[in-house]
C-alpha cells in the first residue's frame, strides 16, 4: 500500500479495502479458516457445550506497558472464554479504524493480536474493517468475539458455590488500571509500572481435571476485584468475607493508590481470575496455580459465609470488618 495511514478509501469496499485486508490482517493472521474468504468462517467443533463471549475494546491509549488494544482484545475475550470453563478455539474480530490512523500502528497491533493468539492455540478465522471520519473513533475500537470448547464434567456457574467455599487470586491486583492511569497522565514511579494482560488459558487446562471443585471462575476486569465479589455474593445468595493483608497488590500499586487517594481492589486487571473453590481441596488448586509463571503469586483470601447473603466483607490489618461495596461511577475512565 503507498498510503502511510487510514484513509477513508480503506472503507470503501473497493481495491484499497482489499489491499488493507490482504497486506494488513490476512497476512498477519494467515491459516486455512481465512483463505477461502468467505462472508463468515466454516469451523470444525468437536462435540459437546461450546461457550461463546464478545467484548469491545475502547481503550485510550492504545498502546501501553505490558501491552497494546490488540492484545488486550485477544486476552479479554480468551479470558471470558476461560472463566467459562470453555478452552478457547476461534475468535472473530471486527475493528472500526479512524481516518488517519498510521498504517504502521495498525500493522503492529495486527502483529500483537496474531502473537497472542497463537500462544492460546486460538486461531483468528473472520472478521470486518470499517472506516469513520477523523474524530469519530478515537484511532481504533475493536470488537472480539469467542468460541470455546466446555469439556465433560465442568460447570462454571455463581450457583455452584457453597457456603465455607474457598476464593482465590492468581496475583497481584490493579496492575492494568495503573498502567493505564500513570500512561494516560504521564505519571512516573521509582519502580516502572507494567499492565498484566495475559490470555490465561493455562488456568483453564491445568484446572480442568478438579470438574466440579472448581465451582466459578470470574477475571476481575473492569470494577475490579470488588465488584466479581459483590457479583458473586448477590448471584449465589451468600455472604463472602475475604481478609485485607491475603490480598496480593504490588508494592508499587499500593503506593500509587495510596498517594492517588485510590483502592487497588476497584481496579481493572487484565491478566488475574478470581477462582471460587471447594475447601478440601483450595491448597492443591493453589500448588497447581503456582506452577504457572502468570500465577506465582496466588494466594487464598477468604471464604464464603451464609450470612450476611449478598454482602462483602473485608477484615482490616487491625481485625475489624467492614463493607466492601460495589463500584460507583468511573474509577479509571477507558481502561479496556
Amino acid at each position: 500500500m503507498k498510503a502511510e495511514r487510514i484513509l477513508m478509501a480503506h472503507g470503501s469496499g473497493g481495491l484499497m479495502s482489499q489491499q488493507l485486508i490482504d497486506e494488513i490482517f490476512k497476512a498477519a493472521w494467515s491459516n486455512e479458516y481465512l483463505e477461502s474468504m468467505l462472508d463468515g468462517a466454516l469451523l470444525d467443533l468437536p462435540a459437546g457445550r461450546i461457550a461463546m463471549s464478545t467484548d469491545s475494546f475502547v481503550i485510550t491509549p492504545i498502546f501501553f506497558p505490558g501491552g497494546d488494544i490488540g492484545k488486550l482484545s485477544i486476552c479479554g475475550t480468551i479470558n471470558d472464554l476461560v472463566a467459562c470453563g470453555a478452552r478457547p478455539l476461534y475468535l472473530s474480530v471486527a475493528m472500526i479504524i479512524e481516518e488517519g490512523l498510521p498504517l504502521a500502528d495498525l500493522r503492529r497491533i495486527a502483529a500483537s493480536m496474531a502473537q497472542t493468539a497463537a500462544l492460546a492455540g486460538v486461531k483468528l478465522v473472520t472478521g470486518d474493517t470499517k472506516v469513520v471520519e477523523k474524530g469519530s473513533a478515537d484511532g481504533i475500537f475493536i470488537n472480539t468475539t469467542g468460541i470455546g470448547l466446555i469439556p465433560a464434567g465442568i460447570d462454571y456457574r455463581p450457583q455452584q458455590i457453597r457456603e465455607g467455599d474457598h476464593i482465590i487470586v492468581t496475583g497481584t491486583m490493579g496492575d492494568h488500571g495503573l498502567s493505564i492511569l500513570a500512561q494516560r497522565e504521564g505519571l512516573r514511579f521509582s519502580t516502572p509500572v507494567s499492565s498484566d494482560c495475559a490470555p490465561l488459558y493455562a488456568i483453564g487446562r491445568k484446572l480442568a481435571p478438579y470438574k466440579a471443585d472448581i465451582r466459578c471462575m470470574r477475571d476481575p476486569t473492569r470494577g475490579g476485584l470488588a465488584t466479581v465479589l459483590n457479583e458473586i455474593a448477590v448471584q449465589s445468595n451468600l455472604g463472602i468475607i475475604v481478609r485485607d493483608k491475603d490480598i496480593p497488590v504490588s508494592p508499587v500499586v499500593r503506593g500509587a493508590c495510596d498517594m492517588l487517594g485510590m483502592d487497588p481492589l476497584y481496579m481493572a486487571n487484565e491478566g488475574k481470575m478470581v477462582i471460587f473453590t471447594a475447601p478440601e481441596k483450595s491448597a492443591a488448586v493453589l500448588e497447581t496455580l503456582h506452577s504457572i509463571a502468570e500465577c506465582q503469586a496466588a494466594a487464598i483470601i477468604g471464604e464464603l459465609r451464609a450470612q450476611p447473603a449478598g454482602l462483602v466483607l473485608i477484615t482490616t490489618e487491625l481485625g475489624a470488618e467492614r463493607i466492601l461495596a460495589t463500584l460507583e461511577g468511573e474509577h479509571v475512565p477507558r481502561i479496556c
